[in-house]
C-alpha cells in the first residue's frame, strides 16, 4: 500500500486554527491490476471542522483504460514515437540503430543494484517557495490592506492645533516628510523653505485634498543660501514650472538682484541651486538635478525613454485624468544637454584652459584600461620583446553592423546639430558624409557562401531612412566601443562605411601595435583593403603594413563560411589568439537595442547625442567590472589549460614517431600560409558548403536573367534552413542525453535550446507553406502531441514526402533535386568525420585504460571521452538520416544511394567490432545483477513480462570471429594508411592548437592583470594634475574650490577602483553560492564623504561570485563540457 498526505508543515499561528489536512490511500496493485469490470476503491481521510478527529469516506474510482494500464505496464514505451522513419527524426528504426554513447569504457555501465523491496515511500513535501509572501496571502492581507486606509485619516495627528507652533488650526500635512505631522499654514511654509517642492496635502475636514505650497504663499529665492533674505528679490515668471523626480510642480520664485548676491545671471542662479534651466533667456521652466541624474541612470540602464519617464512624471502630479503644464519638449532639451555636460565634466574638459571647444577628436571616450596603449600601461622597450612574448602586445579589434538602429528622414543636420559629435564615440558626420558620395558605386562581390551581411550589401531595404543601420568597433577581448569608431550605414554593409569606421578608429591606435581584426566577412573585406584606405580622406587616412595585421572571423560566425575559410581565418588556429573569441561584440548590440525605437524617430544629432551617451555608460560599466571578469577568466583558463595540456601530452605520447613531422608541419604553416595546411580535411566530391555554393551561384545567374522567384529566400536557401534544423534536432537530442546520464559537470539549457528550436520550426513551417504545401497538409493530418519534444518534430522536407504528394504543386520543382545533392555532401562529409573521431576513441581509450590512476585524471579523461562519444553519435546520426532521406528519394533502390547502409554494428573501431575495455566476466556479473533487479521489479508489478530478456544476453563473438566494418573499406572511402595518418594529425594538429590557446590566454590575462592596476594609477595621476593645474586666486574661490575637489574625488576613485582590482584578483575564489566577506577598507574621508558605508555592503556582494553563472552567460565564457563541445570550439572537422 502507497499513501500520499497532502499536508505541509507549519508554524502555528494563534489567530487562526490549523488547516485541514486530507490522506488518500489507495492500493498500488489495484491500479496496476484490478479487473475490468471491478471499480477501484480508494478512501479520504479528512480532518474534522473542530480538528480534533478524522474522517473516513470511501471513494469508488474508474479503472484505468485499456491504453493507461498497458502504459503503466510498460513505462519505456509511451515515449517511443510511432511515426515512420520519414516523419520524425525520433522513429523508432533510427532509435534502434542510433549510436549508444557511452561516457567512460572503463566503466561497468550495466551494473544496476537491487532495490531494497522493504523500501518506504516517503510522501513529497510541498512548501512554499516564499514563506513570507504565503503567510502574507493567508493572513496579513486584511491588516496591511486596514492600515493602508488607516493613512487616509489624519492618523496620529487627531489635535486641532498645529504641532509646531500650538496656536494655529493644523491643516496641512507632507506627504514626504517623515511622521506624517499636522501643521498650520505658517508653519508648513516655514518648514519647506529648504524643501520647496515637497507634496503638500490639506485636511478639508473629511479628506486630504492636494495643495500646492505655492498656493500657501510660499515663494523661493535664488542667489542666497536658504533663509537668507535678499534686499532686493526680483520676481521670476508668475508661470514657473519646475520637473522633479515627484512631479511637476507651478512655483513663485524671486532671483537675486542684490549688490550681496553679485547679481548673476538668472541662469546662473538657478544652476547654483541645483535646477537647471530649459532657456537661458528668461527662463521659465526648470528641472532639477536630482530629476536629471534619476532619468540618466533609467535610461541608460533601463532604457526607458524621455516619454515614459516625463508620462510617469505626470502621473504621479496628477492621475485623475487632469494634466499639468506640458513641460515635454523642454524636458528633452534639458536631458540632452546635461547628459552632455556630464561627459564633458568626467572628461575633464572643465579642467582644461582650452574649455569646450578644445575637445579633440574621441576625447569624451573611454579607454579600455587593459588593451595594449603604450603610453599608458606598456613596459618600456616592450617593442623588443623576443618573438615568443610578442603576442602579449598585440591589439585586437573587432567590427560588425548592426540594422535595427535605424533612423527615418526627420529632420537633418542643420535643424538638428549633434552636440559633441566626434568627440566620443561617433564619427564626425561631415567629412564621413562627404568620403560616402565618391563611392556611391562600389560594388562588393562575395565568393564565400553563407555570408548574408554581403549577399544583402547593395540591396538593403532603405525607403524611407537617412539611416539603415550602425557599423562599429570594439576591442574584441573585452568590449570597449573604440572612440570614433561608430557610423551611420545609408545601404547595408558596404565596404567604403567599414573601411572608414576601421581608418577612424587606427588613428587613434599606435602603429607600432600588432593587431587582430575580427569581422564576420572579414575573407571578402580585407581584399583590396590596402589599396581602399588609401582613398580615404587625410583625416582617417592610414597605411598599414599587413605583417603587422592578423584578419581573423568570429567563433560563431566561422561556421556559415566555406572550408578554406573555416582553416585561414580561424581564431582557434591564430598563434597569438588566446581564447579570444572575436563575438564580443554583438554583446553591445544587444545592450543597446532596447533604444532602437526611440532614436528610429530622432533627428540626427539628437540621435548621435543618445548614442555617444549610451555608449559612454557601456564602457564605464566595462571598467568597473573588469577585475571580476579577468578573475574569472583566469580561473578558467589555467583549469582549462591543465586539461588541455594533459590531453595533448597523452596524444602526444601515443604517436611520438609521427610528432616531428607534424610538428614541423604546423609551424611551416604558421609561418607561411601557402605551405601545405596541416588542419586541412581531405574529402572527396563536393562538400556541404559547395553544394550550397553551387546552387547559390546557379539561382543568382537564373535572377540575373530575369526569372521570377517565389520568396525572397532562395529554393537552396529552403533547404539548407530545413537541414541546419535537423542539426540543431540532433545535438538538442545529444545535449539532452548526455544531461539526463549525467555523464560530465554540464551546464546544460535545454529550456533555451527547446525554446530556439520552437521558434527556428516556427519560422521553417512559413517558407513550407510557400515551397512545400503538401508537408504542411501532412503535418496536418498527423496532429500536433502535446508531449512531443521539438527536437523530435518532424520537419517533413520534400524527401519525407511521398511522390504522389510531391507531385501537383504539392512541392515546388527541383526541390528534391537539390535535397538529394546535399543529402550526398551530408553523407560524403560526415563518414570521414565518423572515422576520424572512431580512430582518436580507441586511442585515447587505450592510452586511458593504462596510463590514468588517479580519481583527478580519470575525471578529465571522461570529459574528454563524453566529447568524443557525442561527435561520433552526431556524425552517426547524421549519415544515417541522409542515407534514409536518399533512400526514399530512390524509391526504395539501395543501389543509387551510393552508400551501405550504416547500422548500428557498423558503428566501431577498426580495431574493435565494439566496446573496446569491456571485460568479459564483468559484463557477466553485470548482466546476472540486472536479471535479479529486473525479476524483483517484476514480481512486485512493476514490471511487463517480456519475451526478449535473453536478447541482450547473447555472448559477443571473439577476437577471432570479429570483422572490420564496411566504413573503413567501402570504395571510394578505404581507410588506407595515408588517410588514418591524415586523420591523426588533423587531430594531433588541433589538440596542440587547443593546449596553445589555452596557456596563451593565461599568459594574455596576466598580462592584463598587470596592465589594469597601471591604468588606474595613470588616470589618478591625471587627475591630481588637473587638481594642482586649477588656478587658486586667479577664479573665484567658490569655483576653484568645486574644480579641486572634483579631481580629486576623480582620483580617488581610481585609487579605490585599484584596491578593488587587487582584492578581486588575490580573494580565495569561493564556491559557487558561498557567500564573501563583506570588505571593509580603511577608512577614507573622501570615500566615506561620497559613498558612506552602505555602499561597502553593495561593493562586498558585487565583488563575491554569487553572480558568476549570470556573468557567464552574458559573456559566453566556456565554463562546460557541453559548450566545449557544442559550441566552444570549431573541432568537429
Amino acid at each position: 500500500m502507497a499513501t500520499r498526505t497532502n499536508r505541509n508543515k507549519r508554524k502555528k499561528v494563534p489567530t487562526r486554527a490549523a488547516a485541514p489536512t486530507s490522506n488518500f490511500t489507495f492500493a498500488v496493485e489495484d491500479l496496476v491490476a484490478a479487473p475490468e469490470a471491478e471499480r477501484i476503491r480508494t478512501f479520504v481521510d479528512r480532518t474534522s471542522s473542530d480538528g480534533r478527529g478524522i474522517v473516513r469516506e470511501t471513494v469508488p474510482l474508474n479503472p484505468p483504460s485499456p491504453l493507461k494500464r498497458a502504459r503503466l505496464g510498460n513505462p519505456a514505451s509511451g515515449s517511443t514515437s510511432s511515426n515512420g522513419p520519414e516523419t520524425s527524426p525520433a522513429s523508432a528504426d533510427t532509435q534502434s540503430e542510433r549510436y549508444t554513447m557511452v561516457p567512460d569504457d572503463d566503466q561497468d555501465n550495466t551494473n544496476y543494484e537491487p532495490l531494497p523491496a522493504s523500501r518506504p515511500l516517503n510522501p513529497k513535501r510541498f512548501m512554499p517557495a516564499d514563506k513570507s509572501m504565503d503567510d502574507w496571502m493567508r493572513l496579513l492581507r486584511d491588516i496591511y490592506l486596514v492600515q493602508l486606509l488607516w493613512r487616509d485619516g489624519r492618523g496620529y495627528a487627531v489635535s486641532d492645533t498645529c504641532a509646531s507652533c500650538k496656536r494655529n488650526p493644523s491643516l496641512y500635512r507632507c506627504q514626504e516628510c517623515a511622521g506624517g505631522v499636522m501643521l498650520c499654514r505658517e508653519c508648513c511654509v516655514d518648514k519647506h523653505a529648504d524643501n520647496p517642492l515637497h507634496v503638500i496635502y490639506e485636511w478639508n475636514g473629511v479628506f486630504f485634498v492636494k495643495k500646492p505650497l505655492k498656493d500657501l504663499k510660499l515663494r523661493i529665492q535664488f542667489g542666497h543660501p536658504p533663509r537668507e533674505k535678499c534686499s532686493n528679490p526680483q520676481a521670476g515668471n508668475s508661470k514657473f514650472v519646475v520637473v522633479h523626480d515627484n512631479g511637476i510642480h507651478q512655483v513663485d520664485i524671486n532671483f537675486c538682484a542684490c549688490d550681496t548676491g553679485g547679481r548673476e545671471e538668472h541662469y546662473i542662479q538657478l544652476l547654483r541651486a541645483g535646477w537647471y534651466p530649459a532657456t537661458h533667456e528668461r527662463p521659465s521652466t526648470a528641472a532639477t538635478f536630482l530629476v536629471l541624474d534619476k532619468f540618466q541612470l533609467q535610461t541608460l540602464q533601463a532604457k526607458t525613454t524621455a516619454y515614459d519617464f516625463y508620462t510617469v512624471l505626470e502621473r504621479l502630479t496628477d492621475n485623475t485624468g487632469v494634466k499639468p503644464p506640458n513641460r515635454y519638449q523642454p524636458f528633452l532639451r534639458m536631458s540632452r544637454q546635461y547628459a552632455h555636460e556630464l561627459m564633458l565634466k568626467r572628461a575633464g574638459r572643465g579642467h582644461d584652459a582650452s574649455g569646450v571647444f578644445g575637445t579633440g577628436a574621441g576625447e569624451l571616450g573611454i579607454d579600455c584600461p587593459v588593451c595594449p596603449n603604450p603610453k599608458v600601461n606598456l613596459p618600456e622597450g616592450w617593442e623588443n620583446a623576443p618573438p615568443e612574448s610578442q603576442f602579449l602586445y598585440v591589439l585586437f579589434l573587432a567590427l560588425d553592423a548592426c540594422f535595427r538602429l535605424k533612423r527615418r528622414m526627420v529632420s537633418n543636420e542643420l535643424k538638428d546639430p549633434g552636440l559633441g559629435t566626434g568627440w566620443a564615440y561617433v564619427m564626425e558626420n561631415a567629412p564621413y558624409r562627404h568620403y560616402l558620395l565618391t563611392v556611391t558605386e562600389q560594388k562588393e562581390m562575395s565568393t564565400c557562401s553563407g555570408l548574408a551581411a554581403l549577399d544583402y550589401a547593395n540591396t538593403k531595404f532603405s525607403r524611407g531612412y537617412s539611416t539603415t543601420g550602425v557599423g562599429m568597433g570594439v576591442c574584441a577581448r573585452h568590449e570597449f566601443v573604440q572612440p570614433n569608431g561608430v557610423g551611420d550605414l545609408q545601404k547595408g554593409e558596404r565596404f567604403a562605411n567599414m573601411d572608414y569606421i576601421f581608418g577612424s578608429i587606427l588613428r587613434h591606435k599606435d602603429p607600432r601595435l600588432r593587431k587582430i581584426i575580427s569581422y564576420d566577412i572579414v575573407c571578402q573585406w580585407w581584399k583590396y583593403l590596402m589599396e581602399r584606405l588609401a582613398t580615404l580622406p587625410p583625416l582617417v587616412r592610414i597605411t598599414i603594413i599587413l605583417k603587422m595585421f592578423r584578419f581573423v572571423i568570429p567563433k560563431m560566425h566561422i561556421h556559415s563560411h566555406t572550408m578554406d575559410c573555416q582553416t585561414k581565418f580561424s581564431l582557434n588556429l591564430v598563434p597569438g589568439s588566446g581564447q579570444t573569441d572575436g563575438e564580443g561584440i554583438e554583446r553591445p548590440w544587444s545592450s543597446i537595442g532596447a533604444i532602437a525605437t526611440s532614436t528610429r524617430v530622432s533627428g540626427p544629432g539628437a540621435r548621435h547625442d543618445t548614442l555617444d551617451n549610451h555608449w559612454n555608460f557601456w564602457n564605464w560599466l566595462k571598467t568597473i567590472g573588469l577585475p571580476s571578469i579577468l578573475r574569472r577568466r583566469l580561473d578558467t583558463a589555467r583549469k582549462e589549460q591543465a586539461s588541455q595540456r594533459e590531453a595533448f601530452e597523452a596524444f602526444s605520447l601515443q604517436q611520438a614517431d609521427r610528432v616531428p613531422v607534424w610538428k614541423k608541419m604546423v609551424e611551416d604553416f604558421e609561418r607561411d600560409p601557402s605551405q601545405k595546411n596541416p588542419y586541412e580535411m581531405k574529402i572527396r566530391g563536393l562538400s556541404e558548403q559547395d553544394v550550397r555554393l553551387q546552387f547559390a551561384t546557379e539561382e543568382a545567374e537564373e535572377a540575373k536573367k530575369g526569372r521570377p522567384v517565389l520568396h525572397e529566400v532562395t529554393p537552396s536557401s529552403f533547404i539548407v534552413a530545413g537541414l541546419e534544423l535537423e542539426e540543431q534536432q540532433r545535438r538538442a537530442r545529444v545535449q539532452a542525453e548526455l544531461k539526463k546520464a549525467g555523464t560530465t559537470a554540464m551546464q546544460i539549457n535545454m529550456k533555451q535550446l527547446r525554446t530556439t528550436l520552437n521558434r527556428g520550426i516556427a519560422r521553417f513551417r512559413k517558407l513550407q507553406a510557400t515551397y512545400s504545401p503538401a508537408a504542411i497538409e501532412a503535418l496536418k493530418k498527423r496532429g500536433a502531441r502535446e508531449d512531443e519534444l521539438p527536437e523530435d518534430v518532424p520537419l517533413m522536407l520534400p524527401s519525407a514526402l511521398s511522390e504522389s504528394e510531391r507531385d501537383n504543386g504539392g512541392c515546388v520543382k527541383g526541390l528534391i533535386e537539390i535535397e538529394d545533392a546535399m543529402r550526398a555532401a551530408q553523407c560524403r562529409t560526415a563518414l570521414p568525420r565518423l572515422r576520424n573521431q572512431l580512430h582518436i576513441k580507441s586511442r585515447f581509450l587505450l592510452y586511458k585504460k593504462h596510463n590514468s590512476r588517479h580519481q583527478g585524471m580519470n575525471t578529465r579523461s571522461r570529459t574528454i571521452v563524453a566529447r568524443n562519444e557525442s561527435k561520433i553519435r552526431l556524425h552517426s546520426e547524421k549519415f544515417q538520416t541522409a542515407w534514409r532521406a536518399r533512400l526514399r528519394i530512390a524509391k526504395g533502390d539501395r543501389s543509387k544511394v551510393g552508400w551501405p547502409e550504416l547500422m548500428k554494428g557498423d558503428i566501431r573501431c577498426m580495431q574493435d567490432a565494439e566496446e573496446l575495455s569491456r571485460n568479459a566476466e564483468k559484463r557477466r556479473r553485470a548482466n546476472e545483477r540486472r536479471l535479479r533487479t529486473e525479476e524483483e521489479l517484476r514480481d512486485a508489478g512493476l514490471l511487463p513480462l517480456m519475451d526478449d530478456d535473453d536478447d541482450e544476453l547473447v555472448t559477443r563473438g571473439g577476437e577471432n570471429m570479429r570483422q572490420i566494418s564496411w566504413i573503413w573499406t567501402v570504395a571510394g572511402t578505404a581507410g588506407t594508411d595515408e588517410e588514418l595518418e591524415d586523420a591523426l594529425r588533423i587531430e594531433w594538429a588541433k589538440a596542440w592548437a587547443r593546449s596553445r590557446r589555452w596557456t596563451e590566454e593565461v599568459q594574455l590575462l596576466e598580462e592584463e592583470w598587470r596592465r589594469l592596476p597601471v591604468t588606474y594609477a595613470y588616470r589618478e595621476r591625471l587627475w591630481l594634475n588637473r587638481a594642482a593645474a586649477v588656478p587658486v586666486g586667479e577664479i573665484p574661490f567658490a569655483e576653484a574650490e568645486g574644480k579641486v575637489a572634483y579631481a580629486a574625488k576623480q582620483a580617488q576613485l581610481y585609487r579605490h577602483l585599484a584596491v578593488r582590482a587587487e582584492r578581486t584578483r588575490t580573494e580565495e575564489k569561493l564556491a559557487k553560492g558561498k557567500k564573501r566577506r563583506v570588505f571593509q577598507p580603511s577608512w577614507d574621508p573622501i570615500i566615506a564623504a561620497e559613498q558612506g558605508p552602505a555602499d561597502e555592503e553593495e561593493e562586498g556582494a558585487v565583488d563575491g561570485d554569487e553572480e558568476e553563472d549570470d556573468e557567464d552567460d552574458k559573456r559566453g565564457d566556456v565554463e562546460s563540457d557541453e559548450e566545449l563541445l557544442m559550441g566552444g570550439e570549431v573541432d568537429d572537422d
